[in-house]
């Protein structure tokens, strides 16, 4: 097996034994949890679409260790080609979801972790790529979806890892034995961890000697022994439970993070990349966070494409799309949509080859096109609620809509324009709702903000990449000043 049927995949999650917490109590099937389900169906379209002649081209590649045709997000990046088409499929799949679809992070996180350990070996001697690319090799044949889990809970921030009045505040290798490490800690907001097969766990920060013990990657089996998931809360998450079709904004899709505790998880040292080597560990961070910042250039304008029509849609129904300055706020949110997308495509064409073979995006370019992502999809949400009317948050229920002593009143008072069903409009605006407000905008709009590094983060790597000693130089040479 190579490509994994949709239905297969979901047939395989329900053999893991995972123990996972929602609301206070153990969820004994996540597969069908009317919360976490809707999640899992983002997943699952990724293998029905690698399958789909249409999609091929973007959702499938070529193994370079073995030659068989596999899922993108089970790729190591071969060309800058491979880096643009990454791009192309996460906006034609946030196109198709309006969701998080959850794989991204641990494709990011194979590739980053590629080149380091290939790196290590050659400096070092060890045999971490070897180890890894035996995974891979497994990963790849049975189509698993990895999630790459970087953030530490990190307590006080003021504090290095071994500061910690908690030792435990970032993970780390509390034991060495013959046959593996064991490891205890937990890391935060972990994306589509339960629609995961296995874990792929870096370190969250570029480690000091006296941090080594926390400078460690490795991957364990999702369901392993000691590994407990507590179910993050999202905006207006309980109306999955009401049975709405309308209320809920996207029945079908979504997505979900959780705390993913490490007690005591024992790991042999087949499964282990990285183990003291704290020299190494600020690569890997910044690789990773390199290529998850790409990855926003795709998804989050994908899901913004949606938005975007829905808001086109909403002005449609309000019989306002005629008017000069709506009109003018979708050529706005469609011209921040493409930036985002421009930077994306951008940095993936400037990428280029690393001592390990595979191929990495223009750090400078992902890390603006972030630094976007942090800025741009507030506005697009903002002038989406603009168009959208104050209706997105007032409206009734679908069981008012549908009450047979009320339901008159809303079907009435609550149409648009006179040739539009009721119906249609509200579910349009409970779409804008659920993007902007619900549960989708953690993965659009918080997400946006804090994920694969809050914008702090990218200014402090664009600062480093900004080479303004050479930028003096071309300004000298223009005013016809000596060169020191």
């Amino acid at each position: 097996m190579t490509l994994k049927t949709a239905q297969q995949y979901e047939d395989s999650l329900r053999k893991l034994k995972f123990q996972v917490y929602l609301q206070g109590e153990k969820v004994a099937n996540p597969v069908d949890h009317p919360i976490i389900r809707p999640s899992m169906h983002s997943v699952k379209l990724t293998y029905e679409l690698a399958l789909d002649p249409e999609y091929e081209d973007l959702m499938t590649a070529t193994s370079h260790l073995t030659g068989k045709k596999i899922n993108r997000f089970c790729h190591l990046h071969q060309s800058t080609e491979d880096l643009v088409k990454k791009v192309k499929m996460q906006r034609m799949l946030g196109q198709r979801t309006a969701a998080c679809f959850q794989r991204c992070v641990g494709m990011d996180a194979i590739n980053a972790v590629d080149s380091v350990t290939f790196e290590m070996d050659e400096k070092l001697g060890t045999h971490y790529h070897e180890r890894f690319n035996q995974f891979l090799l497994k990963m790849q044949e049975e189509d698993w979806t990895v999630d790459g889990a970087m953030t530490d809970p990190k307590g006080d921030r003021g504090l290095a890892p071994h500061q910690q009045a908690d030792p435990d505040l970032f993970v780390r290798v509390v034991e060495k034995r013959q046959d593996g490490i064991v490891v205890c800690g937990a890391k935060c907001h972990q994306t589509g961890a339960l629609n995961s097969h296995w874990i792929l766990i870096m370190p969250t920060l570029s480690m000091g000697e006296k941090d080594a013990d926390y400078a460690v990657s490795f991957v364990a089996p999702a369901d392993a022994a000691g590994i407990v998931y507590i179910y993050g809360r999202q905006s207006c998450d309980t109306r999955k439970l009401e049975g709405s079709s309308i209320d809920v904004g996207n029945k079908q899709f979504g997505g979900h993070e959780a705390l993913m505790v490490f007690d005591h998880v024992f790991i042999p040292w087949e499964n282990v990349f990285m183990c003291g080597e704290y020299e190494f560990s600020g690569a890997l961070v910044e690789r990773f966070a390199g290529y998850h910042r790409q990855s926003y250039g795709g998804c989050k304008v994908g899901v913004g494409d949606v938005l975007i029509g829905a808001t086109a849609l909403a002005a449609d129904y309000n019989g306002a799309h005629k008017a000069s300055h709506v009109k003018d706020k979708l050529i706005e949110m469609v011209h921040l949509n493409e930036t985002l997308y421009a930077c994306g495509i951008a940095c993936s064409a400037e990428g280029y080859k690393t001592a390990s073979g595979n191929y990495i995006i223009d750090l400078m370019l992902a890390n603006v096109c972030k630094q976007n992502v942090t800025r741009f999809p507030y506005e697009i949400a903002r002038l989406a609620q603009d168009i959208a009317g104050g209706l997105m948050v007032t409206m009734p229920s679908e069981k008012d809509l549908h009450n047979l002593e009320i339901g008159k009143y809303v079907e009435k008072y609550f149409r648009g324009v006179n040739t539009v069903p009721t119906e249609h409009r509200m579910r349009i605006l409970r779409l804008i709702e659920n993007l902007t407000l619900g549960t989708a905008a953690v993965g659009y709009l918080t997400e946006s903000m804090h994920g694969a590094g809050s914008p702090q983060a990218q200014r402090i790597v664009i600062s480093r990449q900004a080479n303004l000693e050479q930028k003096k130089s071309l300004a000298r040479r223009i005013a016809g000043i000596p060169a020191k």
